[in-house]
């Protein structure tokens, strides 16, 4: 249930749209600031529960008492987000330290598989499983809070996060393409998986770029080799997953693509090898030609589109391309003519994730209301911070 979205089946958004590459107009990155402290207000308004999240607004008889990790991690996200936006914010930096320290409520450090789980650790709540990937995002949180605040006290942990990451490799020499990362920390655990292979290698590279330890290095490289070996299907487009058996499950998604172009980029930055920067290039290239076809992008769940915004214009500190901005304003509009409650300003979506609100009224969702506050939040950048936005 926690994970559902990812259930989804794809399709997705509009044409792209080319342009000169350079700073961000004023008046657009405003519009887009606005958009992004709107969006924000309604998340803390309706979805905020002193010191954590709900899940749902409004409140589902299933719900737990506050959300999972991951919706969390993106209400943090959206914060941190529209904090670092240009001019004046309703973020303040005591606010980022409350969302950072909201963490803890996750954390559990039992020896041998200390991470952070799925759900909020007594004496909030019950626990629940350490999913890999939910924990190399956590970690990116981290990276991203030291790069915002340069507070040094947030590494360790991302380290911690990393630890955890670092257990999920596969070491089983008899798999079919051996090596790759599980989902989670479980014996039912059965296959490989993009997402956490793509977003741990990010995560290795940027605390290699902090830390300057080889090891972080070797394992960001590591996990980048065996999605481009085991699971890319062609230029920026990855499938989800193997199974233990060889089984390949083709479904795409748009944060999958993101999570290796933003790795490219870092192994780029960390090793001044340019074949990863060539690659980080073709993999944006062969991405927007897929996800821009027809109605793709905009099917995808929300959140998955932020990612894959933000680690574009990561990459786009490297390599500029307007091509990145464009097509993310055209859906971001989208999202706030279609997908905006005008009386609460929520967003809504299908029950799949994406696209624009079913009959069935399907409430709105910390995950993806975090999701539209940090994409109209990222669109409001200067571009040069866009080295640290993913």
């Amino acid at each position: 249930m926690r994970h559902a979205v990812r259930l989804a089946v794809t399709t997705g958004l509009a044409t792209l749209l080319a342009g000169s590459a350079g700073a961000v107009p004023a008046a657009a990155a405003g519009t887009w600031k606005d958009r992004a402290t709107a969006a924000y207000r309604s998340l803390q308004e309706h979805l905020y529960v002193d010191p954590l999240y709900q899940e749902n607004y409004p409140k589902q008889p299933a719900d737990n008492p506050y959300s999972y990790l991951w919706p969390y991690r993106e209400a943090v996200t959206a914060a941190l987000s529209l904090h670092e936006a240009p001019g004046d914010s309703p973020v303040s930096r005591r606010d980022l330290a409350a969302r950072f320290a909201g963490f803890d409520a996750y954390f559990s450090g039992t020896p041998g598989s200390a991470g952070y789980q799925s759900y909020v650790v007594p004496p909030l709540g019950t626990g629940g499983d350490l999913f890999y990937d939910d924990n190399a995002i956590v970690g990116l949180e981290f990276v991203r809070g030291y790069h915002a605040t340069g507070d040094s006290r947030l590494i360790p942990h991302a380290v911690d996060a990393l630890k955890a990451v670092e257990r999920g490799w596969d070491n089983d020499p008899s798999r079919p393409c051996p090596g790759g990362e599980k989902w989670v920390e479980s014996a039912n655990n059965s296959f490989r998986a993009a997402n956490v292979t793509g977003l741990g290698a990010q995560l290795a590279a940027h605390l290699y770029l902090i830390r300057h330890q080889r090891a972080d290095l070797d394992f960001a490289r590591r996990l980048f080799g065996w999605n481009q070996r085991c699971l890319r299907q062609s230029a920026g487009l990855y499938w989800n997953d193997i199974s233990y058996d060889g089984v390949v499950n083709e479904t795409l998604w748009t944060y999958n693509s993101g999570a290796m172009i933003a790795s490219a980029t870092l192994l780029y930055r960390a090793t001044h090898d340019r074949s990863y920067l060539r690659e980080a290039v073709a993999a944006a290239r062969g991405a927007l030609d897929y996800w821009t076809t027809g109605d793709r992008l905009y099917q995808q769940p929300a959140i998955f589109n932020a990612y894959l915004l933000n680690d574009l214009l990561l990459l786009s500190s490297e390599a500029p391309d307007a091509r990145y901005r464009a097509v993310f304003e055209r859906y971001a509009a989208r999202l706030w003519s279609e997908n905006r409650d005008a009386a609460t300003g929520l967003f809504h979506f299908q029950a799949s994730g994406g696209g624009a609100p079913d009959p069935a009224n399907v409430p709105a969702q910390t995950l993806e209301q975090s999701a539209v506050v940090q994409i109209f939040a990222a669109l409001a950048w200067s571009p040069r911070d866009h080295w640290r936005i993913a």
